[in-house]
């Protein structure tokens, strides 16, 4: 399932199957302009980082955004028609690709308010569901998430702690659970022993970072 799935570093994932895709582009190391579509989860700079995306940018890329980011990505070259705005708990399709928005935000703090409608993505490939949780806490949607595969922060300050998120994990059930958002900005390895050593045995934790 986590074939061609590379995490970046922080919340930056890269899928190469038959599209490439990226979310949250960040820190990317040279110019690739290989991506057939990018998915951006909310505006702060380590998610929608201009200078990232343009380097993975190319002529007919998909740029999937939050409405508060579509004058920026209009700004970076994207074509009007390859700018598709979401909201959260909605039903998309890009390049063939089916996927569903999931409300991301913070309840108990203040960085990631949910009136700013930011999302977290569960996207299917190949009959694959993959949960990319975003700058999240535990909320009463994401506590309903099905999915196969769930990329969930984990670093705390601006997120889920470690703990929450495996708590998280344990009630949705995914088969593999990847941790992110940890190791750059906040977060560190001890974050992600605590994550593994919380999520129940029947869910494989695969480490990416």
């Amino acid at each position: 399932m986590l074939e061609g799935i590379k995490v970046l570093c922080h919340s930056s994932i890269k899928f190469e199957k038959e599209q490439v895709i990226y979310f949250d582009p960040y820190k990317i190391n040279e110019k690739y302009n290989d991506a057939d579509i990018i998915f951006i989860t909310h505006s702060h700079y380590d998610h929608f980082s201009e200078e990232d995306i343009l380097k993975v940018k190319k002529e007919e890329t998909k740029i999937v955004v939050p409405e508060d980011l579509y004058n920026k990505s209009f700004k970076l070259k994207f074509d009007e028609s390859n700018i598709l705005i979401v909201k959260p708990n909605e039903e998309y399709e890009v390049n063939n690709i089916k996927f569903k928005t999931i409300p991301a935000y913070n309840v108990n703090k203040n960085f990631h308010p949910k009136t700013n409608n930011w999302v977290g993505y569960i996207i299917t490939l190949d009959n694959v569901s993959y949960y990319i949780a975003g700058d999240t806490d535990i909320t009463e949607e994401n506590r309903k998430v099905k999915c196969d595969v769930a990329f969930v922060p984990i670093g705390g300050t601006y997120t889920m702690t470690a703990k929450e998120a495996a708590n998280l994990v344990n009630e949705i059930k995914p088969k593999i659970a990847v941790p992110i958002h940890y190791g750059l900005i906040v977060g560190s390895k001890e974050d992600e022993e605590i994550f593994k050593n919380n999520v129940n045995n029947d869910i494989d934790v695969n480490v990416l970072l």
